[in-house]
Order: C-alpha cells, then structure tokens, then sequence
C-alpha cells in the first residue's frame, strides 16, 4: 500500500515528459539528451528504473532546480535498448550464476540461471545476452551466448567495443535460416523484369582486401561515338525482403563496421560476399543506372532499372591506378575514358561549389595474431577518385528522380543524405582562425563559404598549417545525416542527393532502393515510417564511427608500445588547458603532452580564441598546426590513452626563446621531463 502511495505521488509531481538518450557516467549521475532541449536533464543513480546507458528513454521531469536552471527526473520506461549483449565474468553460486559486467560505469550483475550458462563455468570471460528486465527491484536476466575465456585480448577487445555500441556479434538462426533457403537461380521472371547487360564489359574497382563487391562499373562503345556506362548496384532489395528476420535485423545494425582486423557485416557472409557480391566470372542480380555519355562528358540520357550483369574482371585500386599511370592493362582504353570523364566531373562539382576536402586514413598492417606491426596512411589517388565521380553521377541521378515524383502533389518520403551549411558561430570562428594564416573568408552566401574554403585549401596545400585546417575546417561543417527533408548537400554541391551505391553495407541504401522501385512501378508509397528510420539510421552512422574510431586509437596504442622511448616528428593537433595533443607525422597517432611536463619551462595560459598555449615568461607558444617533436613515453592499452613528451630541439614555429632562463619562478610540478632514453630526468 506505501508503494502505490509513492507512485501516486510522483505521478502527481510530474511537470513534463520527454524522450531523449540516457548518458550515464562513471560517477553514476545519468542524464537524458533531448533533441531541442539546450540542458541534459539529470537522472541520479537510483531513478534510472532498468534503463542503461545509450538506451532511448522516456523520462518524468519533476523538479526544477533555479540556480542552474536544470531539469530534474526519473526514467518512466525504456523505448529502445542500446546494448543487449554485454561482456563479463561469471561468479557461480549453488544453483545459479552472476555475470559481473566489465564496465567502468555503474551497472547491475546479471542473473544466470544453471540452464541459461551454455558450458560456462566459475571465472570464464563471456558474452551474456539480456533476457528480462522488468523490475528494477530485480536483476536482470540473461544467458550467455559464447565463451571468450580462451580468446586472444584482442579478440575480446574488438567484440567489446562493438557490444558497447550497440552491434551484435553473431546473427540468430531466425535470419541464418532464412539467408540458407536464399537462392541466386535466375528463373524466367527475374529475365522478364530486368534487362540483361550480363554480355557488356563490366568490372570492379575495390580496396585489396575488400569481400564484398557492392558496385561495378560497365562500359560499351555506341556507334554515334558516344558511350555508355553503367552503374550497377548489388540489389539487395532482392533478397532481404521487408519485416523478415533478416530485414530486421539489417536495419537494427544499420551498417556494417569496419575494425582494423575485421568487419562486422550488417548482413550474414552468405549474402554480403557471396549472393550479393558483384564477384567476377558469376551472374548477379543489380540495380542500374545508365547513362549515354558524348565524349566530352555530356549526359545525353539516363536510364534507372534493375539489371542482371556479369562482371568480367576485378581490379584493385592499386591495379587501375598503375593503369591510370601508363603501365599496360586489361581495357587500358576504358579505363582511360572513364578517368578522363570522371576528373571532368569532378572539376565541375568543384566550379559549382563542392568544398574539397580530403581526409586521411590509416590502415595496420598485422601479424597473424592481429598484433600491428605497421601503420600506412592511405592516399586518395585518381583510381579511387574515379570510382567515387561514379557512385555520386548515381547517387544524385536516382535522388533527382524519386524527388520529381508525387502522389496526389505530396513528396514521396525518401531517404536523402543531406548536409547543411556550417553554422554561424563556429564558422566565425573558424575564420578568424584561418586568418592568422593570411586566409581570407566571405562569408556573405553559402555559395561564397564554398569558394571561401575552397581557395583556402588550395593555398594551404604542402605548408605547415594544411592539416590543422582541413582537419577543424570539416569539425566546422554541419554533419551529414539522413532525413526525408531535402535541404540538398552543401559539401557536394547538389541539390538532390542520396546512398543508393552501397546497399550491402548501409540500410539506406536498401530503403533507397525499395522507394526507387515502388517510383519505377508507377506505385510510390507515402510511408510515414522512413523518416523515424532515417534517424534511426544517422544514429547507427555514428555509433560506428566511434567504434571504428575506438578500434583505430586501441591498434595506434598497441603499436606504439614497442616504441616508448622514440621520437617522432609531430603536428599538434589540439589544444586544451591541460596540455596540448600531437598526431605523429608517419602513423596518425595521437597522444597528449601534458601541461604538467611543460610546466618545467614556464607557466602556460590556454587561449581558447586562436587554440594556444602561451608561456607567461618564455612566450613560447604552441598552437595547433604547429611541427614538433615528441617522445613517446607511455601507451595505456585498457584507456587507449598514448603520453608523449615535447622534445625541446625542435621548437614551434616562430619561437625563439630562451629554455634555460633561470629567474622563472615555476610552480611545482608533477613529472619530469624525458632524456634521450625515455627516462624520467633526475
């Protein structure tokens, strides 16, 4: 009877609802990010009722406080669950088990009955699937799906960071029976509904290591000289049908996941690398579009439609970029003409207001136990520049399409992948930075911002500061994401846009493809649902990027513990009143340099307004872009943290000043700097 008296209460106090993402931390206050609402609201550690961290959620405000005008509350239920798998170590009691969670957050055991522990015994590292959680007076149940005891940390670390964002690791035998009964026979219907372009030359361009052959490129000579290239697209849509186990699925994943020594695939093997997986020598079903293009690059007609094809031949990147370099090669002359054709493209995207941006990856190249014994950075080069001029002619040609469609003068919901223009505070910012470096921004129209960039870019390339303002020049820009709203994408200069060139990997693609085919049928739908999947799907997006990004930072860490005591030319890559970050020049990492070792030389004040430090006494200042040296002086692999150390030879740019002043009164300081050997000066 107390309880249903508190319950009316609460219910009483109530001074609104809203729905948002619990963030918990490592303290256990939770708060609850809404969209719109400019402070988080606060959920103490015992209102969070059985909801867990990254959950979506329903929470009751009911209480405000003045003083920091926060909102307080309780968690009324869970909408979805980020995490359903969890990693842990199991405790046996007499007839039943806990699984310990290994999180630094607060997180309840797990109730383990005998029947649900699989072969798990006292102390085995497990994955353990939740089961029911209803009470928030009771722990949650759950059972464990696989045993990790006897696997590598690196393994366990991998699967770990996935979990934590929400990507199962396995698929259930719902969707494994169903991708089983697939078949890829291609019966008289399929022939009837599709053209047949399997006798026109058609091949691959793709990273070396790639298993999953999304797009070919198909190329054939018409007799009144023009040409006529294909884009053909694995069809996907083919096979994963709506509301089955494997469409399910498919959009809870959203998109595959790309670690240094693995992918996670949004779909099972059996259809990403094999039904799916435009493979050469075999006949496969795709989604096309065509174009007849003259030779000076003109479009003089398009055509959208399912295909079958049969690629002729694989080629890496690497392979046509020898190609593209001289070096003879099969269908040297296609490859050429579509070269050519694609840099065309891509100087009028950048005529019309595209930004070019470039970013730099990294790739590990690991031993046979996934340990990294090397770091590449991968270049942009005109073969993979080729392809991608391709898949934006299709992705922008098929967007144009659905958007000229109505029903009864209504737009038809579709998934377009669309960028805003930057906003305006951070991009004040930006410009008063770029400033320093004598980079002048107008930034009276968006088509002004675009040139703006555009010619900064061009002018910083190969000098110091190049990095630094590619790498805040795209923190600056709004982030891509997917909507029904076409406000077009700013970064690519086009008006209409969306992902229809990688449905294996990405399920907008697939609802790209559903919506292009119910255009095509002259039956288009108005489904309410695709905008809650468009953000469902921009959510995934960066869920995948922090793991990938996770995964990345882990393999850096891991390499550079084999060279503690090294040194590395550097670029500072950012600023903060706690020191300052460097990414080494030949591997990408990035590691801190604390304030407390600089504080050997001088005292140092951080200006956030040109993202700085400047010593009080010494005027050396270190500022993002600038070249230095560090040593590397510690690798933490469980916090995926590296510690470098600023060596003293090489100093900022433009600083001249004197190390060895004696009348600088220094504060206490915490560590020591480094000698040559990595050790802790006396």
């Amino acid at each position: 009877m107390t309880k249903k008296k508190g319950t009316k209460k609460v219910e009483k106090a109530i001074a609104a609802t809203f729905t948002g993402e619990l963030e918990i931390t490592r303290s256990g206050m939770g708060y609850v990010i809404v969209a719109g609402v400019e402070k988080d609201i606060i959920v103490k550690q015992g209102d969070f009722n059985t909801a867990m961290n990254g959950d979506t959620v329903e929470v009751n405000v009911f209480k405000s406080n003045s003083k920091s005008n926060r909102k307080e509350g309780t968690i009324a239920k869970v909408i979805t669950r980020k995490q359903t798998e969890f990693i842990g170590t199991i405790q046996m009691g007499t007839n039943f088990a806990f699984c310990i969670i290994d999180t630094d957050k607060p997180m309840p055991d797990f109730y383990i009955a005998n029947e649900k522990l699989n072969g798990a015994v006292n102390n085995d590292k497990v994955i353990v699937k939740l089961t029911h959680w209803k009470n928030a007076n009771r722990s949650p149940e759950g059972e464990v799906i696989d045993i990790l005891s006897q696997q590598k940390q690196n393994n366990v670390v991998m699967k770990q960071l996935l979990l934590e964002n929400g990507f199962a690791i396995a698929f259930d035998e719902a969707v494994m029976q169903e991708t089983i009964a697939l078949t890829d026979t291609i019966t008289k219907d399929d022939l009837a509904k599709r053209k047949d372009y399997r006798e026109v030359l058609t091949f691959t361009i793709d990273p070396v290591d790639a298993k999953d052959f999304d797009d070919a490129i198909s190329f054939l000579q018409l007799k009144n000289g023009n040409y006529e290239i294909g884009v053909h697209i694995a069809d996907v849509s083919h096979f994963v049908q709506p509301n089955t186990a494997l469409d399910k699925v498919a959009y809870a994943k959203a998109t595959s996941v790309y670690l240094p020594d693995r992918v996670s695939p949004m779909l099972p093997e059996r259809i990403s690398n094999e039904l799916c997986s435009l493979r050469p020598h075999e006949d496969k079903f795709t989604f096309s579009t065509i174009f007849e293009i003259t030779p000076n690059g003109e479009i003089k007609s398009e055509w959208i439609g399912r295909t079958l094809t049969h690629s002729n031949h694989r080629y890496t990147y690497e392979d046509a970029q020898e190609i593209i370099e001289g070096k003879d090669g099969l269908y040297k002359e296609e490859i050429l003409i579509l070269n050519n054709l694609a840099k065309a493209y891509r100087k009028q995207r950048f005529e019309k207001g595209a930004i070019n941006f470039s970013s730099q990856e990294v790739r590990f190249k690991l031993d046979e136990n996934g340990k990294p014994i090397g770091i590449v950075v991968k270049e942009s080069k005109e073969s993979h520049q080729m392809i991608e001029e391709m898949m934006l002619l299709a992705n922008r040609t098929v967007a144009a399409f659905v958007a000229n469609k109505k029903v009864k003068d209504k737009a038809i919901p579709f998934a377009y992948r669309v960028h805003d223009t930057p906003g305006e505070e951070k991009l004040a910012i930006f410009a008063a930075f770029a400033r320093q470096y004598g980079h002048k921004f107008n930034t009276t129209t968006p088509e002004k911002i675009a040139e703006s960039f555009n010619q900064m870019l061009l002018d910083a390339k190969g000098k110091p500061e190049q990095h630094v303002l590619e790498s805040l020049g795209i923190r600056t820009m709004a982030k891509a994401t997917y909507t029904t709203k076409n406000i077009g994408h700013y970064g690519l200069g086009f008006e209409y846009y969306c992902h229809f060139t990688s449905p294996i990997r990405r399920y907008p693609d697939v609802l790209v493809h559903r919506t292009l085919q119910d255009c095509l049928d002259g039956n288009p739908q108005l489904d309410a649902t695709i905008e809650e999947k468009c953000k469902h799907c921009s959510v995934k997006e960066r869920d995948a990027m922090d793991t990938e990004r996770a995964a990345n930072k882990y393999k850096q860490v891991e390499y550079l513990m084999d060279h503690i005591g090294e040194e590395f030319d550097a670029v500072i890559s950012g600023v903060a009143s706690f020191g300052f970050f460097a990414e080494t020049v030949a591997h990408k990492c990035e590691g801190l340099v604390s304030i407390n070792d600089l504080m050997y030389f001088d005292q140092f004040e951080h200006s956030e307004v040109d993202y700085s430090l400047v010593g009080t006494h010494t005027n050396i200042k270190f500022s993002i872009g600038d070249k230095i040296k560090i040593k590397v002086i510690a690798a933490n692999l469980e916090k995926r943290q590296l510690d470098f150390a600023w060596v003293t030879d090489v100093l900022p740019k433009g600083n001249k000043a004197n190390l060895n002043k004696k009348n600088i009164d220094k504060p206490k300081r915490t560590t020591k700097p480094t000698d040559k050997s990595g050790k802790r000066k006396k």
